[in-house]
């Protein structure tokens, strides 16, 4: 029996995948958007200038790691139509023409430096990663894996774009300077040895931000899986994941003393608050379950953008034993993410909610 699945049928999720990824290069190649001007650069200079020319080991390995999963995201979605050796071509250029569009617009920046080794590295990084991608993409686990989530979510319009959403999600949480699923970035002005600093005062917006955060993946979640007590398992993996990668990236990019600060008491009372919220709505019937989780989400925008004060990314830097810029970036995406994200949400939501009203009335 082959292993294979229908082409057409498993391309969706990689679409968006690889847009968003896409959305997230321009981003960290152009923020913080401003101070656009001509500076009287040739960008056929920039090319053709000595490879290397202050460029740092970490700016190749950066570069290299950022385009990879990108190159993996392309080839995926090429080889549903391309053979082998076509899929990493084309994989390989689109990257590399993405990468040179971003080096052009860096030449309007003052902030910014085009570079043509950042052309070359991320050329390369994306080749690895179309080759990745060819070397799992006929694997028995990989196909098993692809089947199990085919069965496990529910079918029709909106279940990828939903599926990435959730992906979005995990993708905004995982910030070190941000507490768990929360979005007020952590800051502390100053740290000296023995000095015991002042806690700050317990804020119980930050814990109903928390709260509402959960619900609202919570509640995705119920709108996508096949059975809902499945939710509970799918819950605990995405904290479980989120926690452990929070850990990991505190211990690698924190200073020793702000390594656990994400884990507050706010985070864990929200946490309690929103297990007990999607509790509740997991008995609503599907209509009125849209209902409450776009009521959720126009909350959590209100509290979000009004009432707390998130502070800003530059802010967190002083957590960070790096001072790369990449990290200013980051912090920047991951928060804009988490703003955009109930957004993205109540689009998903409309779009659901008119795709069940068509299917009624062709009945």
């Amino acid at each position: 029996m082959s292993t294979s699945l229908p082409a057409k049928s498993r391309s969706l999720l990689r679409r968006y995948l690889v847009a968003g990824y896409a959305a997230f290069i321009v981003y960290a190649s152009l923020s913080p958007f401003l101070g656009w001007q001509e500076q009287g650069l040739e960008f056929w200079a920039v090319l053709t200038s000595p490879l290397m020319l202050t460029y740092s080991g970490f700016d190749a390995l950066s570069n290299l790691l950022a385009y990879l999963p990108f190159g993996i995201l392309l080839a995926l979605n090429l080889l549903t139509y391309f053979g082998k050796v076509r899929g990493v071509l084309l994989a390989t250029l689109l990257a590399i023409g993405l990468s040179v569009a971003m080096e052009y617009l860096q030449m309007y920046l003052p902030m910014r430096t085009s570079s043509n080794a950042d052309i070359l590295t991320n050329g390369i990084g994306a080749f690895a990663g179309a080759l990745l991608a060819v070397s799992i993409a006929n694997r028995p686990w990989f196909i098993h894996v692809t089947r199990w989530r085919i069965g496990l979510f529910r079918h029709g319009p909106g279940v990828d774009f939903g599926l990435a959403l959730v992906m979005l999600w995990m993708f905004a949480q995982i910030n070190p300077s941000l507490p768990m699923l929360g979005n007020v970035f952590i800051t502390e002005p100053t740290y000296r040895m023995l000095v015991a600093i002042p806690e700050a005062p317990f804020s119980v917006w930050e814990s109903v931000a928390v709260a509402l955060n959960l619900l609202m993946v919570g509640a995705l979640l119920l709108t996508l899986l096949r059975v809902r007590r499945h939710v509970v398992v799918g819950l605990a993996l995405m904290l479980g994941v989120v926690a452990l990668t929070k850990f990991v990236a505190a211990a690698l990019l924190l200073k020793s003393w702000a390594m656990l600060l994400w884990l507050n008491s706010e985070a864990i009372l929200g946490i309690v608050a929103g297990v007990v919220l999607i509790t509740g709505i997991s008995w609503l019937p599907r209509s009125r379950l849209i209902w409450a989780t776009a009521l959720g989400a126009l909350s959590y925008v209100v509290l979000a953008n009004w009432v707390l004060d998130s502070g800003t990314p530059s802010a967190a830097m002083r957590l960070y034993q790096w001072r790369f810029g990449h990290l200013r970036n980051y912090n920047g995406l991951s928060h804009n993410v988490s703003l955009v994200f109930p957004l993205l949400l109540g689009g998903y939501l409309w779009w659901v909610r008119s795709a069940r009203h068509l299917e009624e009335g062709k009945k």
